[in-house]
């Protein structure tokens, strides 16, 4: 692939974990993770935050090093299509989600469903060991999806700091959404109003805690990579699988799941349930395709 176009490719990957990220149920880490660069965004995450540790301790050469081993331009391109997302339509997600509530999470339901084989075919070795794993994922990530919101009145700063490293760790994870998260442990109200309001020392504990949580979370995952490969690609599709609970179409108010709702909307919400599937049908067919050439 010559250099603009893999220059390009990044950038819409980019954007599409940039739109993940604001869809409930849905993570960026799902989407590298369908567009099979995970490993590769982790590692990158890893090092950048080794280099920074090197950096406290005024290892120049080791920062050298760890900056020189860094593909700046995957990088560049990819963040690049995060940052372009909302300008792209990431910002209409919300009010559609809202508006048409049933709609979206069936499409979008059938877009990670489709998926799932994606991530599975980078599990070199295949053992019913790795069905196990995924099979907990799956259900530990049904019951977290599931759980209902709390709410928090006035945290303090030590609870924002957590709240931020634990909601920036889910957003890397597959299935796992960070904004959700926040949601569950009460803190997406407060946070959010804080930033409404230009609370400059709440948005600045708030970075600090994701910055931190991000760094330390990217090292492990990238060690648990390295040294158990195909465990832990099990595990992160067992996450995948499970979170699709939190796209059911049919969800009560306390995230319960109802039986379909056979009446006038439901021939659409099918619809775009099978289009979603169909989509990403053909792209695991593509993926398929592309590994046995």
């Amino acid at each position: 692939m010559i250099g603009p176009l893999r220059w390009l490719v990044w950038a819409l990957q980019g954007v599409g974990i940039g739109v993940a990220n604001v869809i409930p149920g849905v993570s960026g880490g799902t989407m590298a993770l369908v567009f099979g660069i995970y490993e590769k965004l982790i590692s990158l995450l890893s090092d950048a935050a080794r280099a920074g540790v090197l950096l406290l301790r005024f290892d120049w050469k080791g920062v050298r090093r760890l900056m020189e081993s860094i593909d700046w331009a995957f990088l560049l391109w990819l963040s690049l299509g995060v940052l372009v997302a909302p300008l792209l339509g990431a910002k209409l997600l919300p009010g559609l989600l809202e508006s048409w509530p049933e709609q979206s999470r069936s499409l979008f339901f059938g877009l990670i469903l489709g998926t799932l084989p994606i991530p599975w075919l980078r599990i070199r070795s295949k053992e019913s060991r790795h069905i196990a794993v995924l099979i907990v994922a799956a259900i530990s990530s049904f019951m977290v999806v599931g759980i209902s919101p709390l709410e928090t009145a006035d945290p303090g700063l030590i609870k924002v700091f957590l709240a931020a490293a634990l909601a920036i760790c889910a957003m890397i994870l597959p299935g796992v959404s960070g904004a959700y998260i926040l949601l569950i442990i009460g803190m997406y109200a407060p946070i959010f109003e804080a930033i409404d309001a230009r609370n400059m020392t709440v948005i600045a504990v708030f970075a600090l805690g994701a910055g931190v949580g991000l760094a330390s979370f990217a090292v492990f995952l990238k060690w648990l990579l390295e040294r158990a490969h195909d465990v832990t690609m099990a595990a992160l599709v067992g996450l995948m699988a499970g979170s699709l609970r939190s796209l059911w179409p049919w969800l009560a108010g306390d995230r319960s799941l109802m039986s379909p709702d056979t009446g006038s909307t439901f021939p659409l919400i099918l619809a775009l349930g099978l289009t979603g599937l169909l989509i990403s049908g053909a792209m695991t067919w593509w993926e398929i395709r592309r590994k046995a050439a």
